[in-house]
């Protein structure tokens, strides 16, 4: 079963805590969401801080899209636009626990270990062979499929990663004991 597309007219943080348990396939290619991170257009780390322009636009289109971007000139990372008091909102997809089109995700990263293959946001752009073509696109719709979660899962939260501003805001989620986080949570 598809999610409704309200479930993005939210606020981000509640959107990236909810998205954790979620199947997020491309093309019949991924697996469940252990991990995403929370981003407003007030906070300092958000692409969307400064305002509008043409790299960060699908962040201020409608929510339920996707926004992706090259990260450091190399690899290839997508966010779910979400937003409901705030247009600009966004929610980081950091990793997935690969369970379907293992093989081709294997071979699109040159790796058979299944806790590399989507233990990160560039790892898992090229593991679903995510590319700029994607920005913008309808999230509920092919090549997209997103299925609800089945039952409700323990979630841990820590800061975010990888960012030189709004470091110490607590927007990181993931799925507690999943072996396939990009890094480990604090302990709790």
């Amino acid at each position: 079963m598809s999610l409704d597309p309200k479930f993005f007219a939210r606020e981000p943080v509640i959107v990236a805590r909810d998205l954790i348990g979620v199947t997020l396939l491309l093309d019949g290619v991924g697996g469940i969401i252990v991990e995403t991170e929370a981003y407003d257009p007030l906070d300092p780390a958000s692409h969307s801080f400064g305002g509008k322009t043409a790299r960060n636009a699908s962040m201020f289109g409608p929510p339920g899209c996707a926004y992706v971007y090259r990260s450091y000139g190399i690899h290839w990372c997508m966010n779910f636009v979400a937003h409901k008091s705030r247009i600009g909102g966004g929610v980081l997809i950091r990793a997935l626990e690969p369970t379907h089109g293992i093989a081709i995700m294997e071979a699109r990263r040159g790796c058979e270990r299944p806790k590399l293959l989507c233990s990160g946001p560039g790892r898992l752009g090229q593991a679903l062979a995510i590319t700029r073509a994607l920005d913008g696109l309808n999230l509920n719709a092919p090549p997209f499929a997103l299925s609800k979660r089945q039952k409700r899962f323990p979630v841990v939260v820590g800061p975010r990663i990888g960012l030189s501003r709004g470091v110490e805001t607590p927007w990181r989620f993931g799925l507690k004991g999943s072996e396939f986080h990009s890094r480990g949570f604090p302990a709790t």
